[in-house]
């Protein structure tokens, strides 16, 4: 069980008025595979995308806008750096479906779909220290998925970080780390639900259980939900 503890800065919250971080931490988890019903539910996700959003208008969507909003707020260009509910709205709207990668991982995209929130994993069983939601210094190294080459995040840049030197993930929502990537080995993790407003902390809260009840279901573990907020930003991985 981790021993470690997990924070979001104060100056994230007060650079982003109303922004909430609902975490679901679960230790025991059985990952595997994909099966058929994840798969469909997938599909379902991908589908009711397409019910609410139009690929002619997508940047405009409140849930996309904030988001684009927010980069360009620390710097970054959204045309270029798409906050994860973006890319993968975009990618549901040209009917390219999300590849199955493994339980784990395939529920938090769906919850992400599901509730146009930013959704996403990473095993805490790999973990070497303390983890937050912060402002980088630039000074951080990062080791995108899929590359072995370290590159550093901007000044200023919203990073989920490890200690003082490892980030998990670019850009708030954009790209993560091999360090915490989540396999079929991974026995404990912490999935992130990002609300910017429009999104309401009972959205967030939403989400969170559907993701808690979705793990439940077919990855089992022992699991808790909390919520991230200015009068609560800090929470141990036990």
């Amino acid at each position: 069980m981790s021993r470690f503890h997990y924070a979001i800065s104060p100056d994230i919250f007060e650079r982003f008025p109303g922004y909430v971080r609902g975490v679901v931490i679960a230790h025991g988890v059985r990952n595997g595979p994909t099966p058929p019903e994840l798969s469909a539910l997938l599909r379902e996700a991908e589908a009711s995308v397409r019910e609410r959003l139009s690929a002619e208008a997508v940047a405009e969507a409140p849930p996309i806008k904030c988001w684009r909003e927010a980069y360009r707020a620390f710097g970054a260009k959204p045309a270029e750096h798409r906050s994860s509910i973006e890319a993968m709205a975009r990618r549901a709207l040209r009917g390219d479906p999300l590849p199955a990668i493994n339980a784990l991982v395939d529920i938090g995209n769906i919850v992400s779909l599901r509730h146009l929130l930013p959704a996403g994993a990473h095993a805490i069983d790999t973990l070497r220290g303390d983890i937050a939601l912060r402002l980088a210094t630039g000074q951080e190294q990062f080791v995108p998925f899929g590359s072995d080459q370290a590159e550093s995040p901007l000044p200023g840049e919203v990073i989920f970080a490890e200690g003082d030197d490892t980030v998990l993930t670019r850009r708030w929502t954009w790209r993560q780390a091999n360090h915490t990537l989540t396999e079929l080995g991974t026995r404990a993790i912490v999935f992130n639900v990002d609300g910017l407003p429009p999104a309401t902390r009972a959205g967030v809260q939403a989400a969170c259980a559907d993701v808690a009840a979705l793990v439940q279901r077919f990855c089992g573990g022992t699991l808790r939900c909390g919520l991230l907020a200015p009068e609560s930003p800090q929470t141990a991985l036990a």
